[in-house]
Order: structure tokens, then C-alpha cells, then sequence
């Protein structure tokens, strides 16, 4: 009986054993056809992300440098990838859009031959940069802003013809910057303690600064001191080299000039704008370039001017120029000043501040300035500028500032900024910036996980390609770097505003252009979604090549994308002389979204021998 008995539970048991592994393989049938059919998460592509991409966590690509040591490829790259050569030691310094022998077939009224002249499609180069010998990787902040290695921009013209303004001297292998500048031959914080004492510059509510025709920056890289983040310009002229020598400082520059076209920065992004001895003729052109400043210009943001005209009385015997010219040009400044109801708030010395009135209202005066028929005052990608004024943006309160109060900084950093509780940006909602910021809180933390120096200092100069909203930068934001926010101009979203509104600074730009900077500028380069969004624009190995230009000997690469684009990207810079590495999204395999990290290997001229013309279009 008793064996009976258990005869009768094991088959019972049996059957139960077997409809259990039935009912789990319908379930599992049916779950993998679910996730197939496109409608779950794990599509059929997820499934071999892993194994296609060879995922994994970067154990073996470095990121310190080494000033020339040979690296072995980390992942066995694609030996069938396309090589590219080195161009010709003359493309050294090579700008494409800003290149002197296509400049000098342009006009030289109004600056136009200094603005951006990119060269056709025919004629961009299809080869790799070099950097010259001896090339060394720039000091660490606050090191850099005082010392620059010789070898990095080899051009000692600057210090004998700016030698008693002290802006820059040659000292055995380096350069140093003592802090001096045409119009503060006594150093740059002497000069910035002046203007603090006319301008709120120690609380925080003076944060984003433009400083036009900058020199080597050093105004820039002083006022880092007050907190206050500076965009600074000049154009590639007689004065060699001034903006590569700021960005190896570690302080962010572009090649650029104030002509005939619109700077491409929003309206009411600076809180201050500054000009000194800048050889801007404010006065001209029906005011143009002051109506270009008004545009920029937060209300209740700061203009200031030193040098001449200003004060012209007492210094124009020292300056050299006849009285009445000078006399004509103040007056002429001033007129354009009251036209755009600034109010001249103070002048000290050779120094003079207007401030912008904080709304119409407050504005009383009869005579007003032409408004511009534009409806969108930040569409300036390769516009011409105009005489006439920006409206102010509507105000929330009676006795509000138009365009939002300021907040000072850090705490403006993510605060919900006016543009985005005001509904300006169309589709982005308060609650989808929250949410943005959170999210990229977790990719930066991520990020750091397998690049663990990104905020050591390593990486000073660092570009945000496609910048959406600022939350990458804003996640990184330390006084050891600063980002460059670029806003394409084909973005489905213009928010470069909102950058600024954060206190952060950008630039609209083209990728399917050269940017304004010189070779090997940036430590760091940041690409969301870039290739995605330039397919079928421009062709992507354009793109690596100027992101391997602007991008310094063993500086890092961070390129997040579908799965698909960056196998694509991955086997391009193959042939670049990158070392790379595919992980995982932070969410794990499944997510077809995946970022590539990559490394560019140290070498220098003559490491390799140069393409010949024919093959890569290099030009003797």
C-alpha cells in the first residue's frame, strides 16, 4: 500500500512538473515575441548590443597624459577603417573659416575680410591636424592663466610689440602673463578692482561677461577670480596668436569681430559687456554696433568702455589724437547711448559704465530708437546686423525686471530660468527642465565612473557639442573647468538662452562648418546625439576631423548615440588615431542608446610622413 501510494504523488508530481515548464515556455514564447515585435524594451537589436559593440566598463583606457608614449589600441579597432594622414606642417595653426589668404580677398570695409569665410566643400581638408613639436599639455588652472609652454604657440611677436603693456614675456621654455592689457599695463586685478567699485561684481549678480577684442584674455582670466564667467573675441589679425594663447591659458576665446554680422550669442545673455581700447567704432554706422551690444545686453546689464574716447580732456595729448576728433567721437557715443536709454552711471579715469534700463518703462524719454522687424531676436546664425533696437521681452510684475529678475550665482545654476516658466521655449515645460537636469546629473555621474578625473583638473577647456538645455555643463560646474555650450543651429529647440540664464556661457554654431577657435583648444569634447542630428546634413567624418582639429594631443572624447550611429562613428575614428572604447548606457544592455569614449593618441609633426596633395587635398 504504502508503495502504492507513492507511486500515485510522483506521477502526480510528474504532471504538475510538467504543465509548470509548459505554462513558463508559452510565457517566455510570448514575452520574446512581445519584445520583438518593437513594443517592449528589449528589441531584437538589444539583444546583441553586448557581443556587436563590446560593451564594458573601461579598464584599460587612460586618460593622463603622457606627452608622446606610444598607446596600444584599447579594443582592437577595425583594421579595415580608413586612414587618415597627417596634413603639412603648415596646417599647424590651420583655421578653416578664418584662414588669412582666403580673408584677403574680401572686403576690409567694416571688418567684413575678419569674419567667417569657410572654404567649399572641394576644398576641406580630408587629414589629420598635427601639432608641433614639442608640444606639451598645458599647465593646470590656476597654473595656465599665468605660464603657457613655448612649444604649444611658438610666437614671440606679442612680446616685443606689446612689451611695456605687459601682456605677455618669454621666459626660457614658457611664456608668461604677468596680467597686463593695453589699457592696464598694471595688471588685470588692479583694473577689475576698479570696476568692482562701480559694478556689482562681488555678490554674484554679475556672472556671464563678453569682452570684445580681448587681447590674450586676460581680463577673462582675472575676473574667474570674482566668479564671473567671460566670453571673450578678436579676430585672427597682426596681433598673433592672442586667442590661442587665451585658451591655452584656460580661458575661453573665439576667433571672431564685430562687422557686418550678428555675434552669435542670444539676446539679453550678458550680464556685462566690455570693450577696452578695442578699436570698435562705436559711433559709426548709425550706431549699429551699440544696438548690436543692446541686443546681448541683459536689461540691467553693464556696458563698459575704457580707454578713448573716454575722458578725452585730459588724455589726448597722451593718446596722441587731435581734440576734436576725439570730442566727435565721445559725443557721437553718448547720443546712441541716450537713444537707447543706457544710463551713464559712472566715469572714473578713462573708464565709463552705462547701464541698461531694466524695462520701456522706465525708459521717459521722448525720442526711442527703431525697433527691428524681427520676430525672433536670436536668429543670428550668418544674419546681418541692423540699426535698430531689440524689444524688451514682456514683464510678469508691475515693477519687474523684463525678461526675469536676476538671481546671482551659483544659485541661478538651476533655478527654473525665466524663459522656461515664462513658456518662451515652445515644448519644454518647468517640469521637463527638472527633469533634464536630473537626468544628466545621473549620465555626469556615470561618466566619472569610467573617467574618474574629469573634475581633477585634467580636463580645463571642455565642449558641450550639442548642449540642449546646459544640464551637462551645469552637473560639471567647478572653478577647475568651464564649457563651452554649443547650440546647433539646426536644433529642433533654440534654448542657448537658457544656457545663459543659468549663468553658463555658448555660442550658436554650424557643425557642418569649422568652429572659430585654433587647433588642440579643448581637453574635453562632449557630443549628444550630434551625428544624429547632422545625418543626411553633412558627412560625419567632416565632424570627427574637426572634432580631432579643436581637440588637444591625449584630449578625451565623449560621444553618446543610438547604437547604430556610434558603430559607424567607432570604425571612422578607427583610422584617426583615437583610442576608443563602447560601454553601456547607465540603464544597463538593453538600452539601444550607448556612449563611445575615446582618447586621441600624443604625436607631433613629422611623427608620420604627410599625405601627398592628391589624396587628401593638402595644399602646399
Amino acid at each position: 500500500m504504502a508503495i502504492k501510494g507513492n507511486s500515485g504523488e510522483l506521477k502526480t508530481r510528474s504532471s504538475v512538473s510538467i504543465f509548470i515548464v509548459i505554462g513558463l515556455c508559452c510565457f517566455f514564447y510570448i514575452l520574446g515575441a512581445w519584445q520583438r515585435s518593437g513594443f517592449g524594451k528589449g528589441d531584437k537589436i538589444a539583444s546583441a548590443i553586448t557581443k556587436q559593440t563590446d560593451c564594458g566598463v573601461l579598464l584599460n583606457l587612460n586618460y593622463e597624459t603622457h606627452h608622446g608614449d606610444d598607446v596600444v589600441m584599447a579594443d582592437g579597432s577595425d583594421t579595415t577603417a580608413k586612414e587618415f594622414l597627417p596634413c603639412g606642417e603648415k596646417y599647424i595653426d590651420y583655421t578653416p573659416c578664418h584662414d588669412q589668404m582666403r580673408a584677403m580677398t574680401f572686403p576690409r570695409d567694416n571688418m567684413i575680410y575678419r569674419e567667417r569665410h569657410c572654404p567649399p566643400e572641394e576644398e576641406k581638408l580630408q587629414c589629420l591636424i598635427p601639432a608641433p613639436k614639442g608640444y606639451a599639455t598645458p599647465f593646470p588652472w590656476p597654473k595656465s592663466r599665468d605660464y603657457v609652454p613655448f612649444a604649444n604657440a611658438p610666437y614671440k611677436s606679442l612680446t616685443v610689440e606689446k612689451a611695456v603693456q605687459n601682456w605677455i614675456q618669454y621666459e626660457g621654455n614658457v611664456f608668461r602673463f604677468p596680467g597686463g592689457g593695453t589699457q592696464f599695463p598694471q595688471g588685470a586685478d588692479t583694473y577689475i578692482n576698479q570696476l568692482a567699485s562701480m559694478i556689482p561684481m562681488d555678490n554674484g549678480m554679475v556672472r556671464t561677461a563678453l569682452d570684445t577684442g580681448c587681447g590674450v584674455a586676460s581680463l577673462g582670466a582675472y575676473l574667474f577670480e570674482k566668479n564671473v564667467i567671460t566670453m571673450s573675441f578678436a579676430p585672427r589679425d597682426s596681433h598673433e596668436a592672442q586667442v590661442q594663447f587665451a585658451l591655452e591659458r584656460g580661458v575661453p576665446a573665439l576667433i571672431g569681430v564685430l562687422g557686418t554680422i550678428k555675434m552669435p550669442f542670444p539676446s539679453r545673455a550678458f550680464d556685462m559687456v566690455h570693450c577696452s581700447r578695442c578699436l570698435i567704432p562705436w559711433g559709426e554706422n548709425d550706431g549699429m554696433y551699440m544696438m548690436e551690444v543692446d541686443r546681448v545686453l541683459r536689461p540691467g546689464g553693464y556696458w563698459v568702455l575704457s580707454g578713448p574716447p573716454i575722458n578725452w580732456r585730459m588724455h589726448y595729448q597722451a593718446w596722441q589724437r587731435p581734440r576734436k576728433e576725439l570730442e566727435e567721437e565721445q559725443r557721437k557715443i553718448e547720443e546712441i547711448a541716450k537713444l537707447l536709454c543706457w544710463e551713464k552711471e559712472h566715469e572714473m579715469g578713462e573708464i565709463a559704465v552705462w547701464r541698461k534700463r531694466t524695462s520701456y518703462d522706465s525708459c521717459r524719454q521722448q525720442d526711442k530708437p527703431t525697433l527691428c522687424e524681427s520676430s525672433y531676436a536670436d536668429d543670428v546664425w550668418y544674419k546681418k546686423m541692423e540699426a535698430c533696437t531689440t524689444p524688451y521681452p514682456e514683464k510678469t510684475e508691475q515693477d519687474g525686471v523684463a525678461g526675469g529678475e536676476w538671481k546671482p550665482f551659483p544659485n541661478r545654476l538651476n533655478a527654473i530660468p525665466f524663459r522656461i516658466s515664462s513658456g518662451s521655449v515652445i515644448g519644454v515645460s518647468v517640469n521637463m527642465y527638472q527633469e533634464d537636469v536630473r537626468i544628466w546629473e545621473k549620465h555626469v555621474k556615470a561618466y566619472k565612473s569610467i573617467n574618474n578625473i574629469i573634475d581633477s583638473g585634467r580636463f580645463r577647456n571642455i565642449m558641450d557639442m550639442n548642449a540642449g538645455l546646459g544640464s551637462f555643463a551645469a552637473a560639471l560646474e567647478s572653478p577647475k573647468l568651464w564649457v563651452m555650450n554649443v547650440m546647433p543651429t539646426i536644433a529642433e529647440k533654440d534654448t542657448l538662452g537658457v544656457i545663459y540664464e543659468r549663468g553658463l556661457i555658448g555660442i550658436y554654431h554650424d557643425w557642418c562648418e569649422a568652429f572659430s577657435t585654433y587647433p588642440r583648444t579643448y581637453d574635453l569634447i562632449h557630443a549628444n546625439g550630434i551625428f544624429r542630428l547632422y545625418m543626411n546634413k553633412c558627412k560625419a567624418e567632416d565632424i570627427l576631423l574637426e572634432m580631432d582639429r579643436i581637440l588637444r594631443p591625449e584630449g578625451s572624447v565623449i560621444i553618446r548615440d543610438q547604437v547604430s550611429v556610434l558603430i559607424k562613428v567607432k570604425q571612422i575614428v578607427g583610422g584617426m588615431r583615437w583610442n576608443t572604447r563602447m560601454v553601456d548606457h547607465e540603464d544597463g544592455p538593453l538600452v539601444s542608446e550607448k556612449v563611445l569614449f575615446a582618447v586621441k593618441k600624443y604625436w607631433v609633426v613629422g611623427d608620420n610622413n604627410t599625405t601627398d596633395n592628391k589624396k587628401n587635398n593638402v595644399r602646399d
